[in-house]
C-alpha cells in the first residue's frame, strides 16, 4: 500500500495517458485503489470464522474459512487501476495465488500494479499477470484446470459465457457485468442538488463507469423545471475540460451508433448529440455531454447499457410509474432518489432493484467497507468490497470435535 502511496502521481498520470480519465479522475481512482487495500488488510486479522453449539455433548463446533488456490481476475479497462486491487487484495489476504488478466487496451497501468505487488516482496508465482486477448488467454485461465475460482469484470455477453464454462467445471465464478442505473426526482426534491448529482453521474468519468447514471426518472410536474436547470448545467460541462474522451474509436463508434438510434427512435436532443468538433478535440475521441428528453421507455437508449455521456430523460406521473420504469431493465447495479418525503424513500428502496442504492446521493461511487455488486443481468457469484470480499475467495469448512472420544449413538446423527 505504501508503495502504491508513493507513486500516485506516477500511476495516475499512466492511467491519465492510457486510459484518458481526467487527471483529477486518475488521483481519484487511485486514492480509492489505496483505501480498498488498507480495508481488505485489516481483514486478515479478522477472517476468522464462528463457534457454533453442538445439539450434542461433549462436542466443540466451529468454521475457518480456507484458500481455494489459483484463482483467475478478468478486470477491463474503465477502472485499470481499483478493480484489479479490489479483486487482487482479497484474493491475497485469503492466501490464493493470483493470475491477472487485464484488458488489452489498458496494459501500462496493469504492468505497474503487478511491478508495485512484486515491490511489496510477494514470493515469485504469488501475483502474475498475463496480457492478450480473452479468445486465447482470457479462455486458458477459465478453462485451466489449476484455476479454481474467477472473478470477472465486463461484459454481459463474455460475463455469461464465462459464467457457463466455470459452471461446467464447478469451479466459483464472479461476474460484475452491465449497469442501466436511473436516478429517481420526485416533485418535492431539491432540483438544485438533484441536477448537480445527474450531471456528476452521467457525465463524470466520460460516463465510462458501471454506475454512471444512465436514466433521469422525473416526475411530471416538475420535469419541465427539472430539465432547464439540467440542460444550462451540461452548457457548463466542457468536453476536454470538465470530460475526458472515450477509451477508443470502438467505443466512440458505440457511443454515437447509440445517439443516432435515439434520435430515429424520436426521443428529443437538447444537448450535445455528436462528436465534439471543437479545435483540438476533433483529434482525440471526444463526445459531447448529451441529454435526450421525452425518450420512451422501451426504446434502446432507455434500456440498453451506452457507457459514454449520454443521458436518456423520462418523464413519469408517479413513483408507481417511476419504479415500474426503473425495474423496467435487465440490469440491476445501482440507483438513486431525491426526496424529502421519508415514506416514499423507504418504498422506494424496498421496492427498487438494485444492489445499490442512493438517498439524496449520486448513483456512482462506492467504498472500499461496504460490499458492492448488483442483481438481475448485472452480476452473478458474490458481492466485491467490504468484509464480505473474503467469502467469494475462501471456502468455509465446518469442524466438529467430540473431546470425549467415546462412541456415539448412530441414531442421532
Amino acid at each position: 500500500m505504501h508503495l502504491l502511496e508513493q507513486r500516485l502521481e506516477e500511476v495516475a498520470l499512466a492511467l491519465h495517458l492510457e486510459e484518458g480519465k481526467l487527471l483529477a479522475e486518475a488521483r481519484g481512482e487511485v486514492q480509492k485503489s489505496l483505501n480498498i487495500m488498507e480495508f481488505t488488510a485489516g481483514e486478515g486479522r479478522r477472517m476468522g470464522g464462528q463457534t457454533v453449539p453442538s445439539e450434542m455433548s461433549n462436542t466443540f463446533c466451529y468454521t475457518i474459512k480456507q484458500p481455494l488456490g489459483v484463482v483467475g481476475l478478468i478486470t477491463p479497462w474503465n477502472f485499470p487501476v481499483a478493480i484489479p486491487i479490489w479483486k487482487m487484495a482479497p484474493a491475497l489476504i485469503a492466501g490464493n495465488t493470483i493470475v491477472l488478466k487485464p484488458a488489452s487496451n489498458t496494459p501500462w497501468t496493469a504492468a505497474l500494479i503487478a511491478e508495485i505487488f512484486h515491490e511489496a516482496g510477494f514470493p515469485p508465482g504469488v501475483v502474475n499477470m498475463v496480457l492478450g486477448p480473452g479468445s486465447s488467454v482470457g479462455d486458458e485461465i477459465v478453462n485451466n484446470p489449476k484455476v479454481r475460482a474467477l472473478s470477472f469484470t465486463g461484459s454481459n455477453q463474455v460475463g455469461q459465457d464465462l459464467y457457463k464454462q466455470g459452471a461446467a467445471r464447478g469451479v466459483k465464478v464472479q461476474c460484475e457485468m452491465g449497469g442501466k442505473n436511473p436516478i429517481v426526482v420526485l416533485e418535492d426534491a431539491d432540483l438544485d442538488l438533484a441536477v448537480e448529482a445527474t450531471v456528476q453521474g452521467a457525465f463524470g468519468s466520460t460516463g465510462q463507469r458501471c454506475t454512471a447514471t444512465s436514466r433521469a426518472i422525473i416526475i411530471d410536474s416538475v420535469a419541465d423545471e427539472f430539465v432547464r436547470k439540467l440542460v444550462a448545467r451540461t452548457k457548463d460541462y466542457q468536453a476536454g475540460r470538465d470530460l475526458g474522451p472515450v477509451v477508443d474509436t470502438a467505443q466512440l463508434r458505440e457511443v454515437l451508433e447509440a445517439i443516432e438510434q435515439a434520435k430515429k427512435d424520436g426521443a428529443k436532443c437538447l444537448s450535445g448529440g455528436k462528436r465534439a468538433d471543437d479545435g483540438d478535440l476533433t483529434k482525440g475521441f471526444y463526445v459531447e455531454p448529451t441529454l435526450f428528453d421525452h425518450v420512451d421507455p422501451k426504446s434502446h437508449l432507455a434500456l440498453e447499457e451506452v457507457f459514454g455521456p449520454v443521458l436518456a430523460i423520462l418523464r413519469v406521473k408517479d413513483l408507481d410509474e417511476a419504479l415500474e420504469v426503473a425495474n423496467s431493465v435487465r440490469y440491476g447495479l445501482s440507483s438513486s432518489i431525491y426526496s424529502k418525503d421519508s415514506n416514499r424513500i423507504f418504498k422506494f428502496l424496498d421496492r427498487i432493484e438494485t444492489g445499490i442504492t442512493h438517498v439524496n446521493s449520486p448513483t456512482m461511487g462506492g467504498e472500499a467497507q461496504l460490499p458492492f455488486g448488483g442483481v438481475k443481468d448485472t452480476g452473478v457469484g458474490a458481492r466485491e468490497q467490504g468484509a464480505v470480499a473474503i467469502d467469494f475467495f475462501t471456502e468455509l469448512k465446518t469442524v466438529y470435535i467430540d473431546y470425549t472420544g467415546q462412541k456415539r449413538d448412530s441414531k442421532i446423527y
